[in-house]
Formats: structure tokens, sequence, C-alpha cells
């Protein structure tokens, strides 16, 4: 198949960057969407131009690097796929495909597809982690979890990280993210001595990275590759209200 591809080129963080024209032909419709890419770099390389820069990793849906707009999408039409595993018979025949990076002022162009994420990382250092000390491996049964907060916690360790949501959001909003990263860990034991101050460092660091404020649009959970739940997001403002108003009567 053949399609003309609209991608967004910018060398770097400070050059102006607009869309450029390319056409990728002889595509086959088994390939995903990163290995048309490939091609189209095996073409420019060839021709002596510069290849398109765009993130990837493990190329099975579970790293979150592949993040990118596919005709105003993220990670494209393919409702939970990331883009690493959206296959061009998704497409038709002539398609024209106008692919961008993430737009966010949380997440910097870097070059071309490619933005700083590490605004998520900074989160995550804030408090999404587990440092007291919990011994060695115990019997999976040492300590009884309730299947409904099992599967919870599950869910929402199911967050590969990949900025789609915030992409997506009217708000460039962190709030899917950050809730997930907060609900896997609160909802379990080993989650409990830190659960009091997790969930308020992680929100204010979100806060201080420049991320908009949740009004519920959902566009979050829609494109979400992994379909976590906004579910999370009211549990986190419950638990971080409760956690403000007891911090403030306790000073």
């Amino acid at each position: 198949m053949n399609l003309t591809l609209h991608v967004w080129r910018q060398k770097n963080s400070h050059a102006k960057g607009k869309m450029v024209r390319y056409e990728a032909k002889d595509i086959n419709p088994d390939m995903s969407f990163l290995e048309m890419l490939d091609v189209v770099n095996w073409n420019l390389n060839e021709m002596g131009e510069e290849p398109i820069a765009f993130d990837h990793d493990c190329r099975e849906g579970i790293c979150g690097s592949c993040g990118m707009m596919i005709n105003g999408i993220a990670h494209g039409p393919q409702r939970a796929t990331a883009a690493c595993q959206l296959h061009m018979r998704h497409f038709k025949e002539g398609d024209a495909i106008f692919i961008e990076p993430w737009r966010s002022e949380a997440f910097p162009v870097i070059r071309d597809l490619v933005v700083d994420r590490s605004a998520f990382d900074r989160i995550i250092q804030a408090g999404g982690y587990i440092s007291a000390r919990t011994g060695a491996t115990p019997e999976a049964n040492t300590i009884p979890i309730s299947k409904p907060n099992a599967e919870l916690a599950m869910d929402a360790a199911a967050c590969i990280g990949c900025g789609a949501c915030v992409a997506a959001c009217p708000n460039g909003s962190a709030s899917l993210f950050t809730s997930a990263k907060i609900a896997h860990l609160n909802l379990l034991p080993q989650g409990q001595p830190e659960r009091t101050q997790r969930v308020l460092r992680m929100v204010q660091a979100m806060d201080r990275e420049g991320f908009g404020n949740c009004t519920m649009h959902r566009e979050c959970e829609a494109v979400c590759p992994k379909e976590i739940s906004v579910n999370f997001i009211a549990r986190m403002n419950r638990e971080y209200l409760v956690r403000s108003f007891a911090s403030a009567s306790s000073t």
C-alpha cells in the first residue's frame, strides 16, 4: 500500500518546527506503525536526508516509549493500542496520515516526534515507591489481600507512563498517570506506611511540573492503551483532600 505522511520535523527544542510531506511506498499492511516509519527512514537515509526521530523500545506495547499523535489521536485510531502495536492494515490505500509529537507544555519537544517526559520521572521520585523494610519475599498467602483490592492494584499498575493521557487532555492534565501510580501502591499492604505522604507529595509534584487540572473530559481514559479508568482520579482526589485536611489540622 502507498500512503502520504505529514510528519512534524523539528531540529531541536529551540528550532521552529513544521509539517513535512513524505511518501511511504510499498508498505506491507501487516507492518506495525513503527515498522512503517523504519521503512520511511531507510529510504531517507538512502537519499542522504535526516531520518525522522521517534521514541521506541520494546515494540510490544509495554514500555510506553512510542507515544505520538496519529491523525490527531494519541497512539492512533485503534482503541487500547500503543503506536508500536498499531498495524498498517487499519489504514487504507492512499490515506494521508498526520504524525505529531505529544503537545503539552510539560513535555517539551526534543526533536521531531521525541518529547521530554522526565516530568513523569520527577512525579515518581516524589513518592511513587516503597522505602519501608519489607524483609525477604514472603509466602504468597501470608498477608491476605481482598480480591477487589488486588484487582484494582493490578489495573492501576498496568499504566506504562506513555503520556497519551496528557496529550489527549484539553487541560494537559497528568491526573490519570499520577492517580494510577498512587493507587497501585496505596491499595496494597506494603504501601500503607507511606500512604499518608505519598498522595500529597505526588500531587504536589504534578502541580509543580505545570500539568493542568482535571475537569473530567475523560479523553485520557479514551486514548489510554491500557484502558486505565478515571475512577482512579476520583480516588486520588478523595485521598488528597483527606490527607490535606489531616495535615492542616495537625499543625
